[in-house]
This record gives C-alpha cells, structure tokens and sequence, in this order.
C-alpha cells in the first residue's frame, strides 16, 4: 500500500458516529461518538440514532482531521458504509461521504460493514502480526453472527451463520430478563468474572452444519427466571454474578464448538474473530485456549476495532483504493447488503 494515500472512513451503520483518517495501513486518528438517548430504551431507536447522526458527523470528521493532522485536500479518497445497517442511519454516512468526495474531487468507495469488521484484522496495529489465508473467522455481534472463510482479502464465503438471534442479541435480551441496562453485554461480561459458570445450565440449540442459534437460549433463561421469581423475589438479585457466568458460558461454548467443528473439518488451524462480541473477556481468553489445545494460530483485535469504528471502514477503503475499485456518486445505502454478493459482483 502507498505510504502518500490517505483515506478519511466514514461509519454510521448503526447508533455510533465514526470517522477514521488511514495511511496505507496505519491509522492516524479513529474518533467515535457513542450516543447515550438509546441506553433508556432499552435498545437503539432507529429515528433517534438517524437524527443523532446528523448533529454528530460534522464534529466527528473534523476532530478524526485534526487528530491526524491532516487537511482536506490531503484526502485522497472517502470510503463509507454503504450497509447493512439501519437506513436512516446509513443515509447521513453516505450523504455526507459523497458530498465530500464531490467537493473534494476524490474517489468514493463503498464498503461493507461486515466485510470491514473481518478486514479490521490487516490494520497495522490490530495484531502483533496479521492472519493468514485461508483463515476462518468467527464475526459476532449485535446483529450478526457467522462463520467466515476467508480465501483472500476480497474472496469470502459464509460457510455458517444464526437462524435467528445473533449472539449480541441474545446478550441484551437476556440482559433485559435479568434487569440489566442496555447495552447488557458489557455487564454481564464484567459481572460473570465474579460469578461460577456452572452453577446454573440453559438449553444450547443443536444445529446442522455450523450454523447458530440463539433463541432458544434467550427463552430457556426467560422460563428459568419466572418460575424462580415466583420462589424468591429476590432470586436475580441474589444470584446475578452466577447468572451472568452461566448465561455467558452458554453463548460462548455454542460459538465455540461450530468454530471447532470448522477448524477441524476444513483443516483451517488460523482462526479469528472479529465483531462487537468479540470484546467478550471470555471468547478471547477461550480463543487464547485453544492455542495450546488445538494447535490454532489466534487472532483478537484491538479492543477499539472490534466495536463498530471507521478505521476498519477506511482499512477496507485502503485496499480497495490500491484495486482502483470505486462507486459513482449516484450510490446509494443499502440496510440489507448481503456479504457474499459484495464479493462476487
């Protein structure tokens, strides 16, 4: 990659504002504005996140600018999430990169937020060195979950993936049972280090293949809580760090078993992960053990490119730059953006 290219990244897929400033594959600045009107909701409100987005863009970009310290005219090209994601949400990333990049007079590049949070794994600093192909990777969060082979930088294929909840889904909505505050992962990630994660067993769904799913769990966890309510009104408060534990157990054992089945089958021993989840304490630390168990080459991001971040969204720009691979102005978001067809257009 060309030292002289510089890329802004823009990222508004879902409730955070984003924008990132890459050269080559280093990354000069990263800023992120978190919006907190969701937290008493209980989940994100696509109307609100939308209108949070326009009042932060502008604020976002020309702090990631000056963090970088860089100028306009020193952008070589825009990339931004094209989907999926929310629209209303997607339409302000895309608004303003393609305002910027007619401005400027630069490239535009679109990119898929999916395909971003794999790629997060080539940033210089994501990792001590990065994966090799072919490598699978376990790509986990809120609003999805998939296993993914990755073949080269741009030849992928889902060779697994939820029928239902993705895992981040799954966490918040028990996190809701258990009267926590939303976003609930983080909590029970942190709680369920003081708690035992044996104590209590919730259904795991059997599934073909290497396919997830999570509803089952989230409704085990539901009956179990209602029915101990019913003995002890206190029962949540009085177990929480073992709930927690537990609940946490069951996810990450389901993710991990497909990922080994896998690994095993393909004959893929470098495996990584990628995605909001893959922040959870526990995964990395079961990712780590299976470097001494299984013989894997493990690779865990950064904390600050596993959440939703523009550096991943400008990595991706970055390499489709030195591809020449641009999109016309007249682009347009896309809340639905199936990975596979990214690649094979």
């Amino acid at each position: 990659m060309s030292e002289s290219t510089v890329i802004l990244g823009i990222e508004s897929s879902c409730d955070d504002t984003s924008a990132a400033v890459i050269r080559g594959n280093k990354i000069l600045s990263n800023i992120a504005a978190t919006q907190q009107v969701h937290n008493e909701y209980g989940g994100v409100v696509p109307e609100l996140a939308s209108r949070a987005h326009q009042q932060n863009i502008i604020p976002v970009v020309s702090k990631a600018l000056i963090q970088a310290n860089i100028q306009q005219k020193d952008i070589s090209a825009v990339g931004f999430t094209r989907g999926p994601g929310l629209l209303g949400s997607l339409l302000v990333g895309t608004s303003f990169a393609k305002s910027l990049a007619m401005s400027l007079q630069v490239p535009l590049i679109e990119v898929n937020h999916l395909q971003a949070h794999i790629l997060a794994h080539f940033i210089e600093d994501a990792n001590i060195m990065p994966p090799k192909f072919p490598f699978l990777c376990l790509t986990v969060s809120g609003g999805h979950t998939m296993i993914v082979l990755v073949k080269d930088y741009f030849q992928m294929q889902i060779i697994g993936k939820t029928i239902d909840d993705a895992a981040g889904e799954a966490f918040d909505k028990i996190g809701k049972i258990l009267q926590l505050d939303y976003p609930a992962g983080p909590i029970i990630d942190r709680m369920a280090k003081e708690g035992d994660p044996l104590r209590f067993s919730f259904s795991k769904a059997k599934m073909e293949n290497y396919d997830y799913s999570f509803s089952g769990v989230k409704t085990s966890v539901l009956y179990f809580i209602q029915k101990l309510l019913k003995e002890d009104p206190t029962f949540i408060q009085s177990n929480i760090y073992d709930l927690c534990a537990s609940v946490q157990k069951t996810i990450i054992d389901s993710l991990m078993v497909k990922l080994e089945k896998a690994s095993e089958e393909l004959g893929v021993k470098e495996v990584a992960i990628a995605g909001g989840v893959s922040a959870n304490s526990f995964l990395r630390a079961e990712m780590k053990k299976r470097e001494e168990t299984l013989g894997w080459n493990t690779y865990i991001p950064k904390f600050e490119y596993t959440t939703d971040n523009a550096a991943m969204i400008a990595m991706v720009a970055s390499l489709k730059f030195e591809r020449g691979e641009f999109c016309d102005l007249d682009v347009s978001a896309a809340a639905r953006y199936d990975l596979i067809q990214d690649f094979t257009k």
